[in-house]
């Protein structure tokens, strides 16, 4: 895998990390549907990929109400992350998802391009242990409809991330 850059995809503050990184990555572009209901099995599908392969990026609050410190937890598309392994994991009493707008104003991206890379205000991070199990994995570009796929150990090092069994 090299750098593979395509003309339709635009550079975003996630391939900007990698490239100062100089990583051997693949960017992904792909037609998103508005009317999708899941953006991340949206990307898996359209781009032929296992929906194990494919992680999505939630922003968790350690506070109530979804308020206080917000922490990102990476989890394959076709899971859910478990709120009582990504507290742990984090060492707090209890996380709950964050709210959808401080999510938004925290990372600088929107709601379904959100990519663990290249965030506005880096969070404490937690990959699921799963990530391991492959030699590339795909995470979100920075905007609906543009994936990008590296290494896990590059995500895990870029990102500063934590591994643990987060998905269920």
């Amino acid at each position: 895998m090299s750098k593979k850059k395509s003309a339709s995809a635009a550079s975003t503050p996630a391939t900007t990390v990698l490239d100062r990184a100089a990583v051997n990555y693949s960017l992904h572009p792909y037609t998103h549907d508005k009317a999708a209901e899941s953006f991340g099995l949206e990307a898996a599908e359209a781009l032929g990929v296992a929906p194990q392969r494919v992680f999505k990026t939630l922003l968790v609050a350690t506070g109530a109400s979804g308020a206080g410190a917000l922490a990102v937890g990476i989890v394959p598309v076709n899971r859910h992350l478990d709120l009582k392994a990504m507290a742990s994991a984090l060492g707090a009493k209890k996380v709950e998802m964050a709210d959808p707008a401080a999510a938004e104003r925290r990372t600088g991206y929107v709601l379904g391009g959100i990519s663990p890379l290249g965030q506005r205000n880096p969070s404490r991070t937690v990959m699921d242990a799963s990530a391991l199990d492959f030699a590339t994995v795909f995470v979100s570009g920075g905007h609906r409809g543009l994936d990008i796929e590296l290494s896990p150990s590059d995500l895990q090092r870029l990102t500063e991330a934590l591994i643990a069994p987060i998905g269920h």
